[in-house]
């Protein structure tokens, strides 16, 4: 999804992955389930397909209920709408480009879903200022894959104590990207889907 300034990542998404077109998602489990939504017409915008998606939260359904979590370079929004869609207690939505950020909102509004916020800012800008709110125990982290930005948002999530101790980072890029990690992290999961690896981490 593209960023003011940033370089974007491929507007469709290789065949297997499930990606979506046509400016509109599917929420595929909890209370909105089947719920569809459209997205701003950006080029390059990428939301993580239905088929990951499932994976993910499949990973993650243990650890979502009463969670705060953080979906940085959010575009589409549709893993922290998900999130919140399957009990997670809070979502802040961090989106720089604003017709992105403007429909994702009007989304939740749509939705009711006063626990979710969206921030329109660079990830990094975010960061350096939340270091003082409440820490995240989800932390979902899927950039623009041209813009190479994993190692130093990883870097700034760890050293701005921002993590809930067991917090979780879910990591999604190319699958033959190297993505270096802080120390102390342990992988947990890891998927390959046509050419995107899903990693998460625990903290």
């Amino acid at each position: 999804m593209p960023r003011s300034r940033q370089p974007s990542r491929p507007a469709k998404a290789p065949r297997g992955q499930g990606a979506q077109s046509g400016g509109q998602l599917r929420i595929i489990g909890g209370r909105w389930r089947g719920r569809k939504l459209a997205f701003a017409s950006v080029e390059g915008l990428r939301p993580t397909g239905d088929r990951l998606r499932e994976t993910l939260f499949n990973w993650l359904q243990f650890h979502l209920p009463g969670a705060r979590c953080l979906d940085l370079f959010a575009g589409s929004g549709a893993l922290g709408l998900e999130a919140l869609s399957r009990g997670a207690g809070a979502v802040d939505f961090v989106e720089l480009n604003p017709g992105a950020a403007k429909t994702l909102g009007s989304q939740l509004q749509v939705l009711q879903a006063d626990n979710g916020r969206v921030h329109q800012c660079a990830a990094d800008a975010f960061l350096q200022r939340a270091a003082d709110s409440p820490p995240y125990d989800l932390v979902f982290v899927d950039p623009p894959f041209a813009a190479d930005l994993w190692q130093q948002t990883l870097t700034q999530l760890a050293e701005g104590a921002m993590l809930a101790e067991g917090a979780l980072v879910y990591v999604e890029s190319p699958r033959d990207t190297r993505v270096p990690v802080p120390p102390g992290w342990q992988l947990e999961k890891e998927k390959h889907a046509g050419q995107v690896c899903m990693r998460l981490f625990s903290v």
